[in-house]
């Protein structure tokens, strides 16, 4: 048997605690650069709620996507009669969306609609100009989003109408919409946007343009779990409460449960989903229980 020195033995004790220590620190490294990455996709979602997010579908994935609002669950409207909202639908929408690249995503989809223009097909598309950075270099992410809503509703006979479409110009409603977002921390994202609607035809005590900027949040909770926010203010004299318009506001729950699918459950007092329908026309108050369940299911597939 041999015997090693004793000065052998503790070179030896030394050489494993550095390996064990080079491998906890490799380890650390690792999973940090993990968190460092995460902490850029400032949201889960290309939505909060109502609102568009930063966030665009990656190059080569579809996104089939089903968004729902129900009645008022207080209120006149509301209560145990239409049991809180869910047997009355003020909105749907099912539609798919493309990633042509990673920062460039194009979508259609149809939505039932709750403005005075309804059945509308709905086509987006959204760039990301730019993109918080892990270096501090660049602190936000910034997006535009440009749409186009078609009506396809039936054609009325009675000239006054706003259906009447004398010209087929008269279906088409537009809105373009500039994005910027920040995540504070893995718990902490923000985000601020502008935004310019614009409809072809309208009643005759409207005007065609409207002018916003939107506030979305979101708060992380678990790992998958996060409450989100929405909110937009529209500047407009005609859009008050006198007149019987509300700023649209909503508070939700996020869950990320994984394989590319997020579900969102929400309470807003938009009656529509799509932009250019909830920004010109909510006209349900939250303090008069005009708030309403909704929820969003996303889907992702590579293709």
């Amino acid at each position: 048997m041999v015997i090693e020195p004793k000065d052998s033995i503790l070179h030896n004790i030394m050489i494993k605690n550095l390996l064990v220590v080079a491998a906890l620190f490799i380890s650390i490294v690792s999973n940090g650069q993990e968190e460092v990455e995460k902490v850029y996709q400032t949201f889960k979602d290309t939505r909060v709620i109502n609102a568009h997010s930063t966030e665009t579908l990656q190059a080569g994935y579809m996104d089939f996507r089903i968004g729902h609002r129900f009645g008022d669950f207080a209120g006149p409207g509301g209560g145990w009669e239409t049991f809180y909202g869910l047997e009355n639908a003020t909105d749907v929408m099912i539609g798919f969306e493309f990633g042509l690249t990673d920062n460039f995503m194009i979508g259609i989809n149809r939505a039932k609609g709750n403005g005075p223009l309804r059945q509308n097909v709905n086509g987006i598309a959204k760039i990301r100009l730019a993109e918080q950075d892990v270096n501090g270099s660049l602190p936000f992410s910034v997006a535009v989003l440009g749409q186009a809503s078609i009506s396809t509703m039936p054609k009325s006979k009675v000239e006054g109408q706003i259906n009447f479409f004398s010209k087929f110009a008269h279906r088409l409603a537009y809105h373009a919409e500039l994005i910027t977002a920040r995540k504070f921390s893995n718990y902490f994202s923000l985000q601020l946007s502008g935004a310019w609607t614009y409809r072809n035809i309208v009643p005759s005590s409207d005007k065609n343009d409207i002018v916003s900027i939107g506030l979305a949040s979101r708060i992380q909770m678990t790992k998958s779990i996060g409450i989100i926010l929405d909110g937009r203010f529209v500047f407009s004299e005609l859009r008050t409460a006198e007149n019987g318009y509300y700023p649209p506001l909503g508070i939700g729950i996020e869950w990320e449960t994984g394989g590319g699918h997020v579900f969102q459950m929400n309470f807003t007092n938009a009656t529509g989903i799509s932009q250019t329908d909830y920004i010109p026309y909510t006209q349900s108050n939250w303090l008069d229980g005009g708030y309403r369940l909704g929820f969003t299911i996303g889907r992702q597939f590579k293709i």
